[in-house]
């Protein structure tokens, strides 16, 4: 009776779907929509003037003003959260799954409400960046997760990336594909646009700066809500075409926004919706599996340190790509020579060098002292497990910042400029944070002896005692 209803009494929502999404998009359209001018048509930065503030992109339908606020639903459409999905679960013997229909297919085991009212069971985030930028993200999944009960949320991001979600329990799978690549592979790339199509995804997040290529890529997985952010230029005529949702980065680099450099899109995911209020940003969270911290304790253990009575000192300078610096401050790591009087003036408890490459071991050996507490460490599970079981942590503007911050743990941070610490570590006192920045503008002018006064807050720590 459900698959009846369906196809006899449409939604407008459906119609007007269906007309916003043809299955073919001429060239010469294309073509003539992208001349458009952009900064009009397709920003939503608040000090442009809006037509409508309740359309969804203005790219797809200029006569589109929203939904009804007069219309009423009846019981198969109540407001709030979504329901946990009525499908039965996958079959655990066969390894395609089972009951994976494409949309629009078994309507009398999804619900309408899945079709009507835009319920998302499955998710996929696509994270721009390295360790750091997807370790950012980590609140806009908990916010995901919570805004749509029992959703199953996947990721795509690079090769160092992927190794951040073995610290979120909210993610299913977590594949390897670098959406930075500017010219991929064609193997991999069709590769991945099938693997996603088949996923049968309600929404696909984007955090790489879209163009027509990578919003033809999203427009390819076949999604109902495709989201991403794109060019604030001109590079992003006619991506808003292929787009259910657009935001317009504040630059070039997101990742210069620092800590809150998703702010667009956590806004859009929190908004208020049909009675449901507005979603507050979760904090950033991390877990650590029983068998990583059994991994880690017997590294810190063999280096000659015990649980609790050691300091991670962590932004070697190095080469190796397991630094995990942020894109929005590349000047974020201080060679082993000033490494070396810092860590002199730690008292009561013991430096432990992080190193991102065995190489590094023979420096600091040879200029801190050959007896020194030395690990390495190059994954972020490894890393959050070691400072979870520390007693603090001295760092650069690295991955270990904000892992000591999700752990709750006391850190002094080191920064080239102010505005660096302020954009990176909104409400140090807060966070048990303390930033110090150079005067100067350059990382390695970091005024040493305030780093060493700072130190003193670990020596008279009483959990040290």
């Amino acid at each position: 009776m459900a698959a009846a209803a369906y196809y006899i009494l449409p939604s407008p929502k459906i119609l007007s779907r269906l007309f916003r999404n043809p299955p073919s998009i001429p060239s010469s359209n294309i073509s003539l929509l992208g001349s458009l001018d952009y900064s009009f048509h397709c920003s939503s930065r608040r000090g442009n003037v809006e037509v409508n503030a309740k359309k969804k992109n203005p790219w797809l339908d200029p006569f589109d003003d929203g939904e009804d606020p007069d219309m009423e639903y009846g019981s198969l459409f109540t407001d709030g959260k979504q329901e946990e999905d009525p499908r039965p679960p996958d079959d655990p013997d066969n390894p395609y799954g089972f009951l994976k229909f494409p949309a629009g297919y078994s309507v009398e085991i999804a619900s309408l409400a899945l079709k009507v009212r835009g319920d998302v069971r499955r998710c996929c985030c696509v994270v721009s960046g390295g360790v750091y930028e997807n370790l950012l993200f980590f609140p806009a999944i908990q916010m995901i997760k919570d805004r749509y009960p029992g959703v199953q949320i996947d990721v795509v991001a690079s090769d160092r990336g992927k190794q951040t979600y073995e610290l979120n329990k909210n993610v299913r799978w977590a594949n390897a594909y670098d959406p930075d690549d500017d010219f991929p592979v064609p193997a991999e790339y069709t590769d991945m646009v099938g693997v996603l199509k088949n996923r049968y995804y309600d929404m696909v997040l984007s955090t790489k700066l879209a163009g027509l290529g990578h919003a033809a890529f999203l427009f390819m997985t076949t999604a109902r809500d495709r989201v991403s952010y794109v060019y604030p230029n001109v590079n992003a005529a006619g991506a808003g075409l292929l787009l259910s949702q657009t935001f317009v980065a504040d630059n070039l680099n997101l990742s210069d926004g620092g800590y809150n450099m998703y702010h667009q899109m956590v806004d859009w995911l929190g908004r208020p919706y049909r009675n449901v209020p507005t979603q507050p940003v979760p904090p950033l969270k991390v877990s650590i599996s029983k068998k990583l911290k059994e991994v880690v304790e017997a590294k810190y253990e063999k280096a000659g340190v015990k649980k609790g009575k050691f300091v991670v000192i962590h932004g070697i300078k190095s080469d190796s790509k397991a630094s995990m610096q942020s894109r929005g401050d590349p000047d974020s790591l201080l060679p082993i020579e000033v490494w070396a009087k810092i860590a002199d003036a730690v008292r009561d408890v013991t430096p432990l060098f992080v190193i991102p490459h065995e190489k590094e071991r023979e420096n600091v050996e040879e200029i801190y002292d050959e007896e020194a507490s030395i690990v390495f460490i190059t994954t972020p599970g490894q890393l959050a497990a070691l400072i979870n079981d520390s007693a603090g942590v001295i760092a650069t503007n690295t991955a270990a910042v904000q892992l000591a911050n999700a752990r709750e743990k006391p850190c002094i941070v080191l920064f080239c400029s102010e505005e660096k610490g302020k954009k990176f570590v909104p409400q140090a006192q807060e966070r048990k944070c303390v930033v110090i920045s150079s005067n100067t503008g350059k990382l390695i002018d970091i005024d040493v002896e305030a780093v060493k006064n700072a130190v003193q807050t670990f020596n008279l720590s009483p959990t040290l005692v």
